[in-house]
């Protein structure tokens, strides 16, 4: 870990920032502390996406997604700000080197009980993380931090944010643009098509073949990115190296179809059955340099805090190093094998760790990042006295997606239907037509033949259509408040307008010609999981014929034909009522398949998240 450059802040929200932990696509990472004590990591959103509206929304909705999200397998999101000059997110610390640190520096591949323990953990973690209606996008093996109790996930969510801020304006993803990291992205990644949470389970296999031996799958990308991209799209993974059973279940895992590869509740079934041979989940070797990491997480002292201060110390850090203290002597080989394998104790381990604190005895002066600011003065950036924010207000999560089949049947029977009426009265009012016109003009209604049988049938069809248009304007709002929490499970925190709104603007004059078009576009684009196609044309139509229905009801709400005193005037109105009645026959065979497209949708999407264990 750096320490503070003279541009940093010294706080941001209400965190005292420590130093720098690193700096990638997305933004700034700083190791922080908060105003009750609690180390936390936070992230702040380069200026160029900052300037990104399309971003900025992106990013709001992600975090708060990810804010329900819980903490046993993941770093848990704490607070945000999406709304500052450069947008910031707050994460818990997780003091652990990541998976790649461990293999690659540290220790090399992990034995089979440590894969076994890390697979276990991954698998948790993604459930919870889909549980939320996320998409981790970019799970690889420097997003995986290693710690006493087992891995742990971060960056989950904000890839998803990241995503459409790498695209142009015609929705391509822009040239040179790659979202994701190249050795662990996903067929459907690298093709560009739509990321579903099986891409997750993909990753997942890539960083359990590289976890068990220390291989990427598809190989490096010494030769050409483009060359790697072909090889993770095209051709069969190579698993030399991998110890059985594990090649088995990675290539399950690697499947090139989505379709193909295991459900989450699959993968754990199978990882735990294997031989857990006991013991703690880490090689003694990495337990001891986790134990000195955490020893100095202790001594690391608050640039800005006065020396003997009540709580310049964290009490979550005596825990963490004795626990990890505790492990390493039970855990670690013996003193020279030790010396020979750990850095100096003064050399953490780069991009881990908090800095080491200040010693007069072998520095003349503190780094002027570490000296305090005059008496009396804030730091620049600090917040002023009494300006601290309260905790975070943490969003309950949303009911999981539910069926609606058997609304969707239902509500298709009625509104076929509801097109029984319309077609007999249309039959009966072509006949009223004809001999009213056979009549003259001027002539009264009341001679034409039949016209009392003609009358009451046409009372009698106004009767049954207003019958069934009642137990329509039952179910479909029940329906539609259905199709509305799924999409909210699906894509949650997408959707415009509070829940309520989904039944209750069909019903508010004026409000039901433009609001309900509006959820329905949220709840397809949250169904389909794109913005664009999927069928949309339906949706479009159905609504305009919705529209037209509308406008022709209202236009012969009032018309009554046997009640005009001239043929002619009976004549008109029966032309709007026959317009009526034809606009209301095309709006219910649209309605009919655009219920059928969507409930089917949301039915596929359900399926898919039963087939991982998150719905």
């Amino acid at each position: 870990m750096d320490g503070l450059s003279p541009d940093d802040p010294g706080w941001i929200g209400n965190y005292r920032l420590l130093g720098r932990l690193g700096e990638g696509g997305m933004g700034r990472v700083y190791l922080a502390r908060s105003d009750r004590g609690r180390t936390v990591a936070v992230k702040v959103v380069q200026e160029q996406l900052a300037r990104k509206p399309d971003f900025r929304r992106r990013f709001a909705q992600e975090v708060k997604a990810a804010q329900r999200v819980g903490g046993e397998w993941t770093a848990p999101v704490l607070d945000a700000d999406t709304e500052a000059a450069t947008p910031w997110v707050a994460t818990g610390y997780v003091a652990g080197p990541s998976l790649a640190e461990v293999v690659d520096k540290q220790y090399g591949p992990l034995p089979p009980n440590s894969v076994r323990a890390l697979g276990i953990g991954l698998v948790r973690a993604l459930q919870a993380i889909h549980g939320a209606g996320l998409v981790h996008r970019d799970l690889k093996p420097s997003n995986v931090l290693v710690t006493i109790d087992g891995p742990r996930v971060i960056d989950f969510g904000i890839a998803r944010a990241l995503d459409p801020a790498m695209q142009s304006t015609d929705g391509l993803t822009m040239t040179g643009a790659v979202v994701g990291s190249p050795g662990f992205m996903s067929p459907e990644q690298v093709r560009g098509e739509r990321v579903t949470y099986a891409s997750d389970v993909f990753c997942l296999g890539a960083v359990l073949a590289y976890t068990a031996s220390g291989k990427l799958p598809f190989g490096t990308g010494e030769g050409g990115i483009h060359s790697l991209l072909y090889r993770i799209a095209s051709e069969e993974p190579d698993l030399a190296g991998v110890p059985a059973p594990w090649d088995q279940l990675i290539a399950s895992c690697l499947a090139k179809d989505p379709s193909q590869r295991p459900s989450l509740e699959t993968l754990l079934a199978r990882i735990e059955s294997m031989e857990d041979t006991g013991g703690a989940w880490l090689p003694g070797e990495v337990l001891a340099e986790l134990g000195r990491h955490a020893v100095r997480l202790l001594n690391s002292e608050d640039p800005e805090s006065r020396q003997g201060a009540p709580g310049a110390q964290l009490p979550q850090s005596h825990a963490l190093a004795a626990r990890a203290q505790a492990h390493a002597q039970a855990h670690a080989p013996a003193p020279a094998h030790a010396s020979a394998q750990a850095p100096a104790p003064q050399a953490p381990v780069q991009g881990f760790g908090p800095p080491v604190s200040y010693d007069p005895a072998h520095n003349p002066s503190p780094p002027p990042w570490q000296q305090s600011p005059p008496p009396g003065s804030l730091h620049a950036g600090s917040p002023p006295p009494g300006s601290l924010r309260p905790p975070p207000h943490y969003f309950s999560p949303r009911p999981p997606a539910r069926s609606a089949r058997g609304l969707g049947i239902g509500l298709s029977l009625l509104l076929g239907l509801y097109t029984l009426p319309l077609l007999i009265r249309g039959a009966v009012l072509g006949e009223a037509y004809l001999r009213l016109d056979a009549q003259g003009g001027d002539a009264n209604p009341g001679v034409i033949q039949d016209y009392d049988v003609l009358t009451l049938a046409t009372d009698a069809l106004d009767l049954f259509e207003s019958a069934v248009g009642l137990a329509l304007l039952i179910v479909w709002p029940l329906w539609f408040q259905r199709m509305r929490n799924n999409a909210d499970a699906f894509a949650p925190v997408r959707l415009r307008f509070a829940p309520g709104m989904a039944a209750g603007a069909w019903f508010i004059p004026g409000v039901n010609l433009f609001m309900p078009k509006q959820l329905t576009n949220d709840i397809w684009t949250a169904t389909a999981g794109r913005a664009r196609g999927a069928g949309r044309w339906l949706m479009h139509t159905w609504w305009w014929c919705w529209i037209g229905y509308v406008l022709a009801y209202a236009n012969s709400f009032f018309s009554d034909w046997y009640g005009n005193e001239t043929a002619s005037e009976a004549m008109a109105d029966i032309i709007d009522m026959q317009i009526a009645a034809c606009a209301g026959v095309v709006s219910a065979v649209a309605a009919v398949f655009f219920v059928k497209r969507l409930t089917s949708m949301q039915q596929t999407r359900i399926a898919e998240a039963r087939g991982i264990g998150t719905a």
